[in-house]
């Protein structure tokens, strides 16, 4: 990922979660926390990765905010100054689960 676009997934990241705790009436969407964001380099795409308290309502939780993706879009063009704002998609972020089955699987080797 170029610098460029490191820096527009940094303050993507910043300013969805902001417009989801802010500005989005949704009550699907409201426990979202927004993990990462990757950008592809000729800036058309970006990847939003979120988490959810309530893990049995992640499917639903990933219909509202591709649901949401065009509002969100929309704000993040008034609050970030960019030629073409990337098209957004949302994915749950399974880097928390993978890490958690990790630990219990070294916590189980020391045992």
């Amino acid at each position: 990922m170029s610098i460029k676009a490191k820096k527009i997934a940094s303050s993507f990241v910043k300013e969805i979660s902001y417009i989801i705790m802010e500005e989005i009436k949704d009550p699907e969407i409201k426990f979202v926390t927004i993990t990462d964001c990757e950008v592809t380099n000729d800036l058309s795409f970006a990847t939003v990765y979120f988490t959810v308290l309530d893990k049995e309502r992640k499917e639903e939780t990933i219909e509202a905010l591709n649901r949401a993706a065009n509002f969100i879009e929309i704000e993040l063009s008034k609050r970030i100054n960019i030629r073409k704002m990337p098209d957004i998609t949302f994915e749950y972020d399974t880097s928390i689960e993978y890490g958690e089955r990790i630990e219990q699987k070294i916590k189980d080797l020391n045992i």
